[in-house]
């Protein structure tokens, strides 16, 4: 299991800090994009130190234990981010939307204003974050399994062959 380790450390460590950075954390919207290439760099690292073929199931287990600490990381760093950057992300939806409707980003300023800094919606949407980021690194991991390793799984060769006993020619 150890040398799972450091491959998934690394996917996941990625995974995290991509997807807390503001501005880059926007492109998890394209199907968790982050995760997904996290759990691929965790199957990737695998596949190229390993000394035997990695199987479908070792690139899940990379890609979950990635997602996990890609998901403890997003927690810790993702929720105080993500309060201290709310106001500056809402001023910047709100002006991009006046360009396209002045009337509908009053509306949605007023909304926002109503809810205000609160803290639960943050942690709830940390905690969804942090569960799609775990599932998708998994599915990361099994395409980075099918599309890294190009050696053959196969069967195990045959044991070498018995040495005295009858047939044999030693004396």
């Amino acid at each position: 299991m150890n040398n799972k380790v450091k491959p998934a450390l690394m996917g996941g460590v990625l995974l995290g800090l991509l997807s807390v950075i503001p501005f880059v954390n926007a492109l998890n919207i394209c199907c968790c994009l982050w995760a997904i290439l996290g759990g691929m760099l965790a199957s990737y690292l695998y596949v190229k130190n390993s000394p035997t073929p990695a199987s479908a199931g070792d690139g899940a287990i990379l890609g979950a234990i990635a997602g996990l600490i890609g998901a403890a990381i997003s927690l810790v760093l993702g929720i105080p981010i993500s309060y201290a950057m709310g106001p500056t992300m809402r001023n910047l939806m709100v002006s991009m939307l006046e360009n396209v409707d002045r009337q509908q980003a009053e509306m949605i300023r007023q909304q926002l204003e109503l809810t205000g800094d609160a803290l639960g919606p943050v942690i709830i949407n940390a905690l969804i974050l942090a569960v799609m980021l775990f599932f998708f690194s998994v599915i990361g991991g099994l395409i980075g399994a099918a599309v890294f390793e190009k050696r053959k799984g196969g069967s195990v060769p045959p044991p070498p062959p018995a040495t005295g006993g009858p047939g044999s020619y030693a004396t």
